[in-house]
């Protein structure tokens, strides 16, 4: 969103701080009105769009409605905060369910840890005997 301190969109941010935060984006400043065209390149909301959006095809029809004018900023915005949403209140329930366990977390990196360990002990031995460092 930019390079301020405070203004990332956290995976765990309800949807009343997502929606201010992205009405907050900075857009074009050159887009005074929605009837005006307006530049995507460089344009968060784009960024945003591009990477969160899963109808990419919707993507590029917004483009072309920014870019000859007819799109104002506002309802560009609230497409992204609807495209964060969808995204984000899955994870937000997940996150809540995770919560409720933190002894169940709390054993799920431990086996994790576990794995990761005996995974790494196998790739450096290999690494070893590739190098002929096994002694």
């Amino acid at each position: 969103m930019g390079k301020s301190l405070g203004n990332a969109i956290f995976l765990s941010d309800p949807t009343d701080v997502v929606a201010q935060k992205v009405m907050g984006m900075f857009t074009d400043p050159g887009h005074v009105r929605a009837e005006l065209p307006g530049t995507v390149e460089g344009n968060p909301v784009f960024s945003y769009l591009e990477a969160f959006e899963l109808d990419a095809a919707a993507v590029e029809d917004l483009k072309l409605r920014y870019r000859a004018g007819g799109l104002g900023d506002v309802a560009l915005k609230r497409r992204l905060i609807d495209v964060l949403e969808a995204f984000l209140g899955p994870i937000r329930a997940r996150r809540v369910e995770f919560a409720r366990d933190p002894a169940g977390v709390a054993q799920v990196l431990r086996e994790g840890t576990a794995r990761g360990r005996a995974v790494a002990h196998q790739t450096l031995g290999e690494v070893r005997r590739a190098l002929h460092l096994d002694g």
